[in-house]
This record gives C-alpha cells, sequence and structure tokens, in this order.
C-alpha cells in the first residue's frame, strides 16, 4: 500500500484551519516573535498569491491568545517563561480579499466589518466611518484594558482592481485617507498593527500620515517572510519530492533543481536566500508536474497592455538592464510612466543584483514560470495572429525545426513578420523586429535549447535540437549576404565544427520601409 498522501495547504488562508485540520506547515512563527516584541506599526508588500493572507491569519490568532495552535512550532519555544504572552487582545481584521469593488463600493465593505464590530461591542451606528472606527477602538480599549491589534489584508485591492477608471480609482484612496487616518490620532488605543498589499500607493493616508508605521518589505531580516526557502522545502516535503522526483524519472536533487528553475528566484533583499513561489509550488508537488500555476491565476492584462503600448524594450529582461531605486520600488503613483516599480511589485521582476555605489537594485525575471508566461502573454499584443493552429505559432515552428525543414521555419517568420500590426502609432520598424525575435526565440526555450544573443561578439540567435544546430544573424535594411558573412567572418560556427548533428547558418535581412522579412539566405 503506497504512503497516504499528507494535506498541502494549497489556497488555504485559515491558520486555524490549516493547524486543526492537519495540513502540512512551515513554520513561519519566529517572524510573529520578533514583530511582536519590537516595533508596533508594520506594513509588508509582496506579490499575490505569495502567502500574506495566511501569515495575517496567523497574526491574528497569536493576537487572540490561541496557544494550542501553535504547539510544536518556534514561538511556542521562544514565548517560554513569558508571563505576558497568549493573552486575548482585541483584534480587528480588515480582509479586502472576495470582492468586487467596481461593482460595491468601498464604504459598503467596510461598513459591514464595523456593523460586526458593533454589534459584537455594542456600540451604536453612528456617524462617519471613521468616527465609528475611532469609537471602536476606544471602546474595546475601555472593555478589556488591552490595546486594540488592527490587521488589515490585501488594503490595495480596492485600488488594483479600479486602476483603468481614474475617478473610482481617486475616490476609494479618499475613503481610505479618511478611514485609517484614524490610526494616527489614536494610537493610545493600538497595541500592534500590520498592513499588506502588493504595492504601496502614494498619497494614500496609510503611509503618509502613519510616519511610524515600518515598511519591511526590502528588510533582510524579513526577506523570508513569506513564500518557502530551499532549505524549507527540503525539511518539510521530503515525501512529495520524493514522489515527485520518481513521477518524472528524476533523481530528487534533480528534481529539486527543476523546481527551482520554474519556481524560485525571489530576492527581496540583495543577495538573500532565494524564495520559491508558495502556490506554484504546493500546486507542483501536489499534482506532481512543472506547470505555471501561478501565472495561470490572473493574466495581466493591464501590465501587458502599458508594455506594448509604452514601447518597453523587452530584451532589457535578458540583459538586467532594468534599475531601480529603493524608494521607487516600493512605492507606485498611477501618473508614474515608470512600469518598473509595478512589475516589480507584482512580481514579475525580482533583485537580481545590487550597485551598492549607485544605491541601485538590479532587477530580472524570477523564474522560468513568469518569464516564459509573461512574454507569452505579450507576443499576441506584437503579432496578434500568431495564435495556435494558425500555421505561424510557436508550436508549428517547433516542428519544423525539429524536423530540419528549413523552407517552412523561413514562411513561418515571413508570416510572422507580415502580421505585424502597421499604425501611424507604432514604434519604429525595427523596435517591433527585435521585440518580436526576442519573444519569439526565447519561448522556444522552453522546448528547444537556444540562446538569445546578450552580449557583442555572439551570434544573434542560436538554436539546438537533437539533430540540427541554427545559427541565426538578423539585419535590418541590410542583406541576408551580409549577416551570413558577419557568421563566417566571427566564427559563430566553429563551437560546432567536431559536432555530428547539421548546422544552418541563416542570414535573413529585414526591410523596415515594408515592414517585412525581405531576404533569407542559408549555408548548410
Amino acid at each position: 500500500m503506497s504512503e497516504a498522501r499528507r494535506m498541502l495547504p494549497i489556497g488555504v488562508q485559515s491558520f486555524s484551519g490549516l493547524r486543526e485540520d492537519g495540513f502540512v506547515y512551515v513554520d513561519k512563527t519566529s517572524y510573529i516573535y520578533e514583530l511582536a516584541h519590537s516595533n508596533k506599526q508594520y506594513f509588508l508588500s509582496r506579490p499575490r498569491r505569495f502567502g500574506k493572507s495566511l501569515f495575517l491569519s496567523t497574526l491574528r490568532a497569536y493576537w487572540e491568545g490561541k496557544k494550542e495552535l501553535f504547539e510544536g512550532l518556534a514561538i511556542a519555544e521562544l514565548e517560554k517563561g513569558n508571563k505576558d504572552a497568549w493573552q486575548v487582545y482585541p483584534v480587528f481584521y480588515f480582509d479586502f480579499n472576495g470582492q468586487n469593488y467596481q461593482a460595491r463600493p468601498l464604504e459598503d465593505v467596510l461598513d459591514s466589518m464595523l456593523c460586526h464590530w458593533e454589534e459584537k461591542y455594542g456600540c451604536e451606528k453612528q456617524g462617519a466611518l471613521s468616527d465609528r472606527f475611532q469609537r471602536l477602538l476606544k471602546l474595546a480599549k475601555e472593555e478589556t484594558g488591552k490595546g486594540c491589534v488592527v490587521l488589515v489584508d490585501e488594503y490595495d485591492k480596492p485600488l488594483l482592481e479600479v486602476l483603468e477608471n481614474d475617478a473610482m480609482e481617486e475616490h476609494n484612496k479618499a475613503v481610505f485617507k479618511g478611514f485609517f487616518g484614524t490610526l494616527k490620532n489614536n494610537d493610545d488605543y493600538l497595541r500592534f498593527v500590520f498592513i499588506t498589499g502588493v504595492t504601496k500607493f502614494s498619497k494614500v493616508s496609510i503611509f503618509s500620515d502613519l510616519n511610524q508605521l515600518e515598511d519591511i518589505s526590502l528588510d533582510e531580516a524579513y526577506s523570508g517572510i513569506c513564500g518557502m526557502t530551499e532549505e524549507e522545502i527540503r525539511a518539510a516535503f521530503q515525501p512529495e519530492l520524493l514522489r515527485m522526483a520518481e513521477k518524472n524519472g528524476l533523481t530528487e536533487e534533480a528534481c529539486l533543481q527543476k523546481l527551482a528553475r520554474m519556481y524560485d528566484g525571489y530576492h527581496f533583499y540583495p543577495g538573500s536566500p532565494g524564495v520559491y513561489n508558495p502556490f506554484s509550488l504546493l500546486n507542483a508537488l501536489k499534482k506532481g508536474d512543472f506547470g505555471a500555476y501561478w501565472f495561470g491565476t490572473g493574466t495581466p492584462t493591464f501590465l501587458v497592455r502599458r508594455l506594448k503600448n509604452m514601447h518597453f524594450d523587452v530584451q532589457q529582461f535578458a540583459k538586467h538592464t532594468i534599475y531601480a531605486e529603493a524608494v521607487s520600488i516600493t512605492d507606485y503613483r498611477a501618473d508614474n510612466p515608470d512600469i518598473v516599480p509595478l512589475l516589480y511589485q507584482t512580481g514579475y521582476l525580482t533583485i537580481v543584483d545590487y550597485d551598492r555605489a549607485a544605491g541601485l537594485y538590479i532587477l530580472g525575471f524570477p523564474n522560468k514560470e513568469v518569464e516564459y508566461g509573461l512574454l507569452k502573454s505579450l507576443f499576441p499584443e506584437y503579432v496578434p495572429d500568431a495564435v495556435p493552429g494558425s500555421g505561424k505559432d510557436i508550436y508549428t515552428l517547433r516542428l519544423r525545426l525539429l524536423e530540419g525543414d528549413t523552407e517552412s521555419i523561413r514562411d513561418i517568420l515571413t508570416a510572422l513578420f507580415a502580421g505585424i500590426p502597421y499604425t501611424t502609432n507604432d514604434a519604429p520598424f525595427e523596435h517591433y523586429f527585435q521585440s518580436v525575435l526576442y519573444i519569439l526565440f526565447t519561448l522556444l526555450g522552453q522546448f528547444v535549447q537556444c540562446e538569445v544573443r546578450s552580449s557583442k561578439g555572439r551570434a544573434d540567435c542560436i538554436l539546438e535540437t537533437e539533430k540540427f544546430v541554427y545559427i541565426f544573424e538578423f539585419k535590418v535594411d541590410k542583406s541576408a549576404a551580409e549577416a551570413l558573412q558577419q557568421i563566417e567572418e566571427q566564427g559563430y560556427a566553429l563551437p560546432y565544427k567536431a559536432d555530428k548533428r547539421q548546422v544552418f547558418k541563416i542570414g535573413v535581412g529585414f526591410d523596415s520601409k515594408e515592414r517585412c522579412l525581405a531576404e533569407w539566405e542559408i549555408v548548410r
């Protein structure tokens, strides 16, 4: 009989439910101990589905004194001998998940939350939302003798959902300014405040008014507060790792390496241990397959459209030439033309290095799931009709590459570039040409070994299959013969001289005026 499968907490956001129902838990409670015994007001930004809600639920259980849920965890040992531990505090838990803020006013959501607490404390429903909240904080402190704990989960959900509606976004900001501004003037009634979100919106009262709110989003000490490190995965998921490795015909180490390529790579402090996306990792371990689980839960339509419309140089993703200051990647302003902060905050970019002399973070894709997912979403924006089954899609091109059918490869690339839309508002053809080639060949890297040039002295693109090697050199407004000449003169094919596979040297010339692939020459 095979070993019983354990329950993995995919999408589980209740700490009480997780512990009571026997789900596997990666212990993050030492962070709670540190937070509770240090400052008293915090903000944490992490991408969606990264475990923020579960962490906040764990905080709630701690402040509600549910000691039994923490037996065997790090905090139980850390709080030993502390006579003040496990006391029950009045907790105000604001959960902004699960609402449609384009259909339901933010005021209604806040009103329903306050009504629940007003009934609990026997408080009259009277006055503005901020007045009612202030009254509750004061009454709870007077009734219990303890300061209030305010936990806010995904505060920015009502703002992110209406990003393309400027009037509604400004309205919701104003609602928040009036409501959470209450915290500034009621510090005497507060014991602990913890606010989470994907991004930190500029000009929202939570941040402009609460000067004592400590942002720990980029703190080294809290870089692993959400998500999972390799060390945690090895310790907590050994049975699942072994089962997945066996299913995929891999050793345990090879399986972990593939998981790392797909889901690891998030860094919330330069040089800190890599953090895996917990949603994707848990799904992969449960199903035994290396799927695009996190990306599949939400297409970044807004981001994709902005990247295309602003003519963002997508080749920067590969070159690691995307830089940002600390203040910019933790703050979001709708009027900011720079899309990089939003790409970082939403999890499509992460910290890959740090230039200490300039004080700049260097950003890039965290892993293959994000890289392929974002580029796959971008591709139709550049070539709208390159859909599966069209004969000029990536999957058809892959088949022709495997077959060594260079004529069909030429025809597919010719059709692809013929399908690029032409409008007066578009960027120059060279931008499109470079973007399409980068996206196309990077996506082909899912299926064949593919290297897109990121530095001088290398071919534009080299594709390797089991039987063939393709060396491409592309030119704009120059001949295919010139491209081939460069392949020969630079010796791009020399590393494959003793290779038994057939080598194709392909020169391609593009015409920017006609916006098409104009010439194609090949040497076998």
